[in-house]
C-alpha cells in the first residue's frame, strides 16, 4: 500500500482543512495517510515552520507531501507556497471564486467558519445539547413531547453519540430510549413510547459488532455474549418492522452518515446550518 503524509495547515483551529481534507482522501482507499495537523499558523514564523516540517517530511518520505490548508493571509499563503509540497488551497480555490460572481471581497476573518453567528443560533445549538443530555438513555420521558425525535435500539447500538451529534450540528433536540432485554421478551413496543411512535427511529447493528463493544464495557459477561446480542437485535428488528418505524443499521455508518440518513428518512428540517 502507499504511504503519503498530509498536512492539514490553518491560522484558526483546523476544523475545516481537516474536513475537507478527510472527504477528499477518503475516497483513495489504496493509500495510507500519515496526518498531521498546524493549526493557530497566523504569523509568517509559524508559516517558515510549517514549511521547514513540510520539507522535511518530503526529504524522509522521497516524495512531497500533500497540504491542504485554509490559511487567510495572503503573505501567510506566499510563505506556503515555497514547500515542497502539493498544495490544496482552500481559499484560493474557492474564496477567489466566489468573490468575482458576488461582486464583492471577502471578510478574510480568521475563524470565520466556526464563530458564533448569533446568539440564537449559539442558544439554540445549547438547548438541543442540554435536551440531548438531560433525556439520555431513557432516563426521563416526560419531556418526549418535546422532542423532534427519538432515538430507540438496544444498548450499545450508537444511540447516544448520534444524539448529542444531531444536537450539536443541526440543533435538533433528538432524546434516546434503550429497549433492555425487559423490553424485547414480548416483542411489543414499550407503552411509554406508544404515543410518539411518529418520532420513533431505530438502530440496529450487527450481532458480532455488538458483541465487540459490549466485550470492552463488560468483558466475558451474558451482556456480551454473542447470542444475547443475537437474540436482542432479532427482537428490536421484529419490533421496528411490526410497527413501521425507520431504522438503519449503524455498523458501517459514521456517526455523521446516520444522522444525515435520520434526516432524509424522517423529513426533519435542521435548525441550524
Amino acid at each position: 500500500m502507499t504511504r503519503r503524509s498530509v498536512f492539514f495547515i490553518s491560522d484558526g483551529t483546523g476544523i475545516t482543512a481537516e474536513t475537507l481534507g478527510h472527504s477528499l482522501l477518503s475516497q483513495f482507499d489504496t493509500v495510507e495517510f500519515e496526518e498531521q495537523t498546524l493549526p493557530y499558523v497566523d504569523s509568517a514564523e509559524k508559516a517558515l515552520a510549517a514549511v521547514q516540517a513540510i520539507n522535511e517530511r518530503a526529504h524522509i518520505d522521497e516524495a512531497r507531501p500533500i497540504v491542504i490548508d485554509t490559511i487567510i493571509a495572503p503573505e501567510l499563503r506566499s510563505i506556503l507556497r515555497t514547500a515542497n509540497a502539493f498544495r490544496l488551497d482552500v481559499f484560493d480555490a474557492f474564496v477567489g471564486s466566489l468573490e468575482q460572481e458576488l461582486s464583492q471581497h471577502s471578510a478574510n476573518t480568521v475563524g470565520k467558519s466556526h464563530a458564533i453567528v448569533s446568539e440564537s443560533t449559539y442558544g439554540t445549538r445549547i438547548d438541543a445539547v442540554h435536551f440531548a443530555l438531560d433525556n439520555d438513555d431513557g432516563a426521563r420521558t416526560r419531556h418526549y413531547d418535546r422532542a423532534d425525535l427519538i432515538l430507540i435500539g438496544v444498548s450499545r447500538s450508537g444511540k447516544t453519540p448520534t444524539s448529542i451529534y444531531m444536537a450539536l450540528q443541526f440543533g435538533i433536540h433528538v432524546a434516546n430510549y434503550p429497549l433492555t432485554e425487559e423490553d424485547l421478551v414480548d416483542m411489543n413496543l414499550p407503552a411509554v413510547l406508544r404515543p410518539f411512535k411518529k418520532k420513533l427511529f431505530g438502530l440496529t447493528i450487527e450481532p458480532q459488532r455488538l458483541a465487540a463493544i459490549r466485550h470492552q464495557r463488560k468483558p466475558d459477561s451474558r451482556y456480551a455474549t454473542l447470542r444475547q446480542c443475537e437474540q436482542e437485535i432479532r427482537a428490536a428488528t421484529a419490533i421496528y418492522n411490526r410497527e413501521g418505524i425507520h431504522y438503519v443499521d449503524s455498523t458501517h455508518l459514521s456517526i455523521e452518515e446516520i444522522s444525515t440518513k435520520i434526516l432524509a428518512m424522517m423529513g426533519l428540517k435542521r435548525r441550524l446550518v
